[in-house]
């Protein structure tokens, strides 16, 4: 098993594509994933915020299939069971501000990130809230790619599980967009 870092954030993407729930990733992409799920549920070492925004998140986008649980949603059974435990989960204090977006104060405030996805602002936010400022874990998001220059300039680490699949897609877009 690949080892990934720790502590580290979890794109929601990341146990979505483990739930084979994106058809744009790869047989590798799926398998990349969930060991990277399975090797965070046996160590520990997931960063969430303290309001719940992540785990939110995670609730409204996992556990919707009839059926057979996915490795994604064992994820977020392990998350809700060891949220509260420190030798296996930290919690980060972040502020929400509901009239300036991207709509939390620990987000950097850069040009560059003016247009950045405001739901996944809640993870950037973690991450530069948390003092190691730990790595987000990602899939097949191309926004994570195309914002990734900007967010290492301001401290954050990208760590992509799927970094074929992501040039990929990036190739088929510019491919579209210049034909």
């Amino acid at each position: 098993m690949a080892s990934i870092p720790i502590p580290c954030l979890v794109d929601t993407g990341v146990p979505l594509v483990a739930n084979q729930q994106a058809e744009q990733a790869s047989p590798k992409c799926v398998i990349a994933c969930t060991n990277a799920l399975n090797e965070i549920r046996q160590t520990g070492g997931l960063v969430l915020d303290s309001s719940g925004e992540i785990v939110s998140e995670y609730q409204n986008k996992l556990l919707r299939r009839r059926g057979q649980r996915g490795p994604g949603d064992e994820f977020l059974l392990w998350v809700f069971t060891n949220q509260w435990n420190a030798s296996k989960c930290e919690r980060v204090t972040i502020s929400r501000n509901s009239q300036d977006p991207p709509f939390f104060a620990e987000f950097p405030r850069t040009q560059a990130l003016g247009n950045f996805d405001p739901s996944d602002c809640k993870f950037v936010a973690t991450a530069c809230a948390h003092p190691a400022k730990p790595p987000i874990l990602v899939s097949v998001d191309t926004d994570w790619t195309n914002y990734e220059a900007a967010l290492t300039e301001a401290g954050i680490t990208i760590h992509q599980l799927c970094p074929e699949d992501l040039t990929a897609m990036q190739a088929r877009k510019r491919s579209r967009a210049s034909g």
